[in-house]
């Protein structure tokens, strides 16, 4: 099971993702996606979300039974800890002011 949700995102990347993805409710996506395609969604997101952000959640074999990651400009900030991702809420100062995965890279993280 695959779930993405955009906050302000372009019509032009909700429309993309309707091409792969079924829209439950407005901006909230649902799918069932291998690794690679999932990855192939999630880069075309992160590349497209503009002034948005858009949040990735996945069934996964951990302890939680999910991973999630997030881009664009969001309070809410995935953060480690001993082995398990947990959400911090970043002062809206300290937000970062480019879209992309935040706290880790995504790819990264599958161990390439």
């Amino acid at each position: 099971m695959l779930v993405i949700v955009v906050e302000n995102a372009p019509p032009r990347l909700r429309g993309r993702l309707a091409v792969w993805l079924l829209e439950v409710r407005a901006g909230v996506y649902i799918g069932s996606y291998g690794r690679r395609v999932r990855e192939m969604i999630w880069g075309q997101i992160c590349a497209s979300i503009e002034e948005g952000n858009a949040v990735i959640a996945w069934a996964a074999p951990n302890d939680a039974g999910f991973e999630f990651d997030t881009c664009g400009r969001n309070r809410r900030v995935p953060v480690d800890m001993d082995g398990l991702r947990l959400v911090s809420f970043a002062a809206e100062a300290a937000l970062p002011t480019q879209p992309g995965p935040t706290a880790t890279n995504f790819t990264q993280r599958r161990g390439r």
